[in-house]
């Protein structure tokens, strides 16, 4: 009776959490109606609608949310994955700016590498990059205890004029203040969804970079709950001096998060820069907002990888919505006010879902007490 009162308890617990994420996503769409109406109470109407539907308005508008999906996956399951063994990797906007940066290099300068050869060894470098900016916070946390967010916060402006600094002195070009573009060979092939997802002659910029993205959310769910390695991740986060205690070495456990969370993050970053949609990175002084929008998109899913692929594809598609409201003179600035309020909503949700899982440890704890009496 007593295993079946906890399956209960943990089948509402997985409901609740799925249940609180719909209901941000609800009260996050509802605040943004309220805006348009405020705005321009006229087309309030028109513009909500087209926010929500020209996502699936034709096949290149679904291409897109595959194109702005893919690198937000990327930091979603950075972000994930570091939250599911106890750290907050605030830095992932740094990591993907470096991952894009050396992505880009190789894609321009790496000439000598045959057809597919030079986007493999992109890719490659840009998770190499990442995972070494993201072992820095992770070095530093392991021996020092530094807060994993202030150096990640530090890390993401040092990455941020570092790579500035390396594109005006490696792959500058003058006349657009950016990047030089990369050899066609080093972008990742399209893999035929331009011949699917475009509307007549106009083709939408999905390429291969999304299958990539739901391989490594697989590899990541599977890296968390089917292996040694993310059970000891997992251990460390819920409880390093007990993780310690068992034998397993909490300081090498926040280092390897933080390395593959990085790599996550740095992917994220070529998949950006080697989609052939012409992007290139730009040396201003700002941020790169693809890693602040991982937050949001993990927050959603709980971080859970699978889930990760869903919300980001809701942000996407958001974002596609955002672009096309400007058709009624609304700014698509609109779509991060709404995302805003969809992260307070989901951490909202994590505090729900902290209170179920105490019930059931609590319910747990009763019964082995009933038991033993």
């Amino acid at each position: 009776m007593n295993e079946i009162k906890q399956r209960g308890l943990w089948g509402l617990l997985g409901f609740s959490s799925a249940l609180s994420s719909f209901a941000a996503i609800a009260v996050g769409l509802l605040f943004g109606f309220f805006l348009l109406l405020i705005a321009n109470a006229t087309d309030a109407a028109a513009g909500f609608r087209t926010l929500i539907t020209s996502g699936f308005s034709d096949l290149k508008s679904m291409g897109q949310v595959l194109y702005f999906a893919t690198p937000i996956i990327m930091t979603g399951l950075s972000v994930g994955f570091a939250g599911k063994t106890g750290l907050f990797n605030i830095g992932a906007t740094g990591q993907f700016t470096v991952g894009a940066y050396c992505a880009v290099f190789v894609g321009v300068r790496f000439s000598f590498l045959p057809g597919l050869t030079l986007c493999l060894a992109a890719l490659l470098a840009a998770m190499l990059a990442g995972a070494i900016w993201g072992s820095i916070p992770g070095l530093l946390k392991a021996w020092l205890n530094v807060n994993e967010v202030i150096s990640c916060i530090m890390m993401n402006y040092i990455g941020m004029y570092l790579v500035n600094y390396l594109v005006i002195q490696t792959i500058y070009n003058h006349r657009h203040n950016a990047s030089m573009n990369v050899l066609s060979n080093a972008n990742v092939p399209r893999l035929g969804l331009d011949r699917i997802f475009r509307d007549g002659n106009i083709v939408s910029s999905a390429n291969g970079g999304i299958f990539i993205a739901i391989l490594a959310a697989i590899a990541m769910y599977v890296i968390l709950e089917k292996t040694t390695l993310g059970y000891e991740l997992k251990a460390c986060g819920l409880n390093k001096n007990a993780a310690q205690y068992a034998g397993i070495s909490a300081k090498r456990g926040i280092v390897t998060a933080m390395v593959i969370s990085g790599a996550l993050a740095g992917l994220g970053g070529a998949l950006l820069y080697l989609s052939g949609a012409g992007k290139n990175i730009d040396v201003v002084d700002v941020l790169a907002q693809e890693g602040f929008n991982g937050i949001p998109v993990a927050l959603l899913a709980l971080n859970n990888p699978i889930g990760i692929i869903f919300s980001g594809l809701f942000i996407g598609y958001m974002t596609v919505g955002g672009f096309n409201m400007q058709l009624y003179n609304f700014s698509p600035q609109v779509v991060n006010m709404i995302v805003a309020v969809i992260i307070y909503f989901s951490a909202f949700a994590l505090l729900v879902k902290g209170f179920i899982q105490k019930l059931g440890q609590r319910e747990k704890q009763s019964g082995k007490e009933a038991g033993g009496e």
